[in-house]
């Protein structure tokens, strides 16, 4: 089969991985650790921050201009991944789907993440498949700026019709028009190219 675009770029959270609980998780742990109240799990902006920012993004939305948000930072830095391991869980069908589309196309992960792609990678079985994995920690905007996703096509020096990203947040879907390239909606209602509910889905639109 032949692909109709040269790159599938991947966000992480709610695309690779199912890791709301292992978030409110962290989150909570610098909340206590301050001896705040906990996030409230019904506010549905709290969800999408904790959902969709990078960990810089989600501290200043919590804390702004408290005096004590350098500590909480500091508090996060010593929650070790290894803790929130067991509540994540890799989406079904996600291996089989990139197996099919490995050496085919490009396969890159463009995430806010900035320390732990590289353990996840590894704890869920994901080596061998990311040529490229951009990080908060490599640019100097994270998404929604399309800085992550411009830099992935330069590694791969393609155009950005020439990508696919699948993305399930807000913050994706204008990274990706900002940067010009396709949208594929994952579990989400947004405005995109397609929207898929299962990985399988994603090879009719790189093949069909």
């Amino acid at each position: 089969m032949t692909a109709r675009y040269k790159a599938v770029i991947y966000d992480c959270d709610g695309v690779i991985l199912d890791s709301i609980e292992s978030n409110y998780i962290f989150y909570n742990r610098i909340m206590a650790g301050l001896g705040r109240p906990e996030i409230d799990r019904l506010c549905t902006e709290s969800e999408r921050v904790l959902h969709t920012f990078s960990y810089l993004d989600v501290i200043e939305h919590f804390f702004g201009r408290d005096p004590r948000k350098e500590e909480a930072i500091a508090i996060g830095k010593t929650i070790r991944y290894k803790e929130l391991m067991p509540y994540m869980r890799r989406e079904e069908g996600l291996v089989e789907t990139l197996s099919a589309l490995k050496g085919k196309v490009e396969l890159a992960i463009c995430t806010n993440r900035a320390a732990s792609m590289e353990m996840i990678i590894e704890d869920f079985g994901l080596e061998g498949f990311f040529g490229c994995i951009m990080t908060a920690a490599k640019v100097q905007n994270p998404k929604p700026h399309p800085e992550p996703l411009l830099k992935v096509l330069q590694h791969y020096g393609i155009a950005p019709q020439e990508a696919l990203f699948v993305g399930d947040s807000r913050v994706d879907m204008q990274a990706a028009a900002a940067a010009g390239v396709p949208f594929i909606a994952y579990k989400s209602d947004l405005p995109a190219l397609a929207v898929i509910e299962r990985h399988e889905q994603l090879l009719e639109h790189v093949f069909g």
